[in-house]
C-alpha cells in the first residue's frame, strides 16, 4: 500500500472520530432516549461544545470527499512524489489540528489549520495536472 493511500486510510478513521464526538455530544445534550428514537420532535440548539463538534464534522465530510478523490486519482495514475506526500501530510495534519482547536473555540489559528489542510488537497491536484 503506498504511503498515500495509507493517509487515507488514517483521514477516514480521523473522519469516524469526528462522527462519534459528534454523535455522543448530542446525544449527552438531548439524551440517549433521543438517540435512539427516531428524532421527529424539535429540539434546542446544540450547546457551545456539542455544537462545534457538530460543525467540526460536517466540515470534515465537505473537505474529505476532494482529499479521497485526489488520493485515488493519483493511485490510480501512478503519481506518487513529493507533492503527493506533502498533499497527504498537509491535509491530515490540518484536520487533525482543526478539530480541537474548533472545539476550544481559537478563531484564527483553526482558520489557519483549514487552509493547510485545503493547500494539501491543492498539492495532490497539481501533482496530477503536471
Amino acid at each position: 500500500m503506498t504511503f498515500e493511500l495509507k493517509m487515507l486510510a488514517i483521514s477516514i478513521i480521523l473522519g469516524f472520530v469526528h462522527i462519534v464526538l459528534a454523535s455522543h455530544a448530542k446525544s449527552w445534550q438531548y439524551g440517549y432516549r433521543w438517540t435512539a428514537s427516531a428524532r421527529d420532535e424539535s429540539q434546542p440548539p446544540l450547546g457551545r461544545v456539542a455544537g462545534r463538534l457538530d460543525r467540526a464534522a460536517t466540515n470534515f465530510l465537505e473537505t474529505f470527499p476532494f482529499f479521497a478523490a485526489a488520493v485515488l486519482m493519483a493511485h490510480a495514475a501512478g503519481r506518487h512524489g513529493e507533492l503527493t506526500v506533502w498533499g497527504t501530510h498537509f491535509y491530515l495534519w490540518g484536520r487533525l489540528a482543526y478539530l480541537p482547536l474548533y472545539v476550544l473555540g481559537v478563531p484564527l489559528i483553526r482558520s489557519i489549520a483549514w487552509n493547510v489542510a485545503a493547500c494539501g488537497i491543492g498539492l495532490l491536484l497539481l501533482a496530477l495536472l503536471s
